[in-house]
């Protein structure tokens, strides 16, 4: 039997824990749903702190002010630690010292499109920085994460290098923003059905369902 392909959009943030949370949970349905789908995942940019300065700043200090005190900062972080591990997520926020500017993150990302890397290249960014505690404002770690996911390191090196790729973050976000879009994670199935946050398993092969349905009709 002929597999029905599906298109998933992606919009996330790589320092937003609920999106490596639902693309974990994203994998995990698509793994089951296999057998009858076949899957195009891309990625869109949505940057959670845009004005946030190239060197970052200090992560403890602005999460706290972000959630308005130490005692919720703590209780949050807590919280999406057991979640994460539920999703086999090792989640060490007291490792992430710096909370960084995104842009180039995402500039990655979108040259990792024309690889068809996307997923791999969005996973090691997320594991940097959720797991390992990897600084994501220097441009040396991020040449490292990007070679170790499989791009090529100079080619990355050049891209960050150049403006290639700003306006059209800019430009997506706007389109997003215009669209109604204030948070992420957002998984668009078929531009058709939207998961909005870090759903259940079954609610993302309930989409595939429907947007199976939708493709008969």
């Amino acid at each position: 039997m002929e597999k029905i392909r599906v298109t998933v959009g992606v919009v996330s943030d790589v320092v937003c824990p609920w999106c490596y949370i639902g693309k974990r949970r994203l994998e995990k349905a698509m793994e089951l749903a296999a057998e009858r789908f076949e899957f195009d995942v891309e990625f869109y940019p949505f940057e959670l702190n845009p004005d946030m300065p190239p060197e970052g700043t200090d992560n403890h200090e602005y999460l706290c002010r972000k959630f308005g005190s130490e005692a919720k900062y703590a209780e949050l972080t807590n919280h999406v630690r057991r979640i994460a591990a539920l999703e086999g997520i090792e989640f060490n926020p007291e490792r992430q010292e710096t909370a960084p500017n995104t842009r180039d993150v995402h500039r990655i990302i979108m040259l990792a499109r024309e690889q068809h890397r996307q997923m791999q290249v969005a996973e090691a960014f997320f594991n940097a920085y959720f797991t390992l505690g990897t600084d994501l404002s220097k441009t040396e770690n991020l040449l490292d994460i990007s070679e170790g996911a499989g791009l090529d390191r100079d080619r990355v090196d050049l891209l960050l290098g150049s403006n290639t790729g700003k306006l059209e973050i800019e430009m997506a976000e706007k389109e997003l923003h215009g669209l109604g879009i204030t948070s992420v994670p957002l998984f668009i199935i078929n531009n058709k059905i939207a998961i909005s946050g870090a759903q259940s398993v079954e609610a993302f092969v309930k989409a595939f369902e429907e947007a199976a349905e939708r493709v008969v009709v």
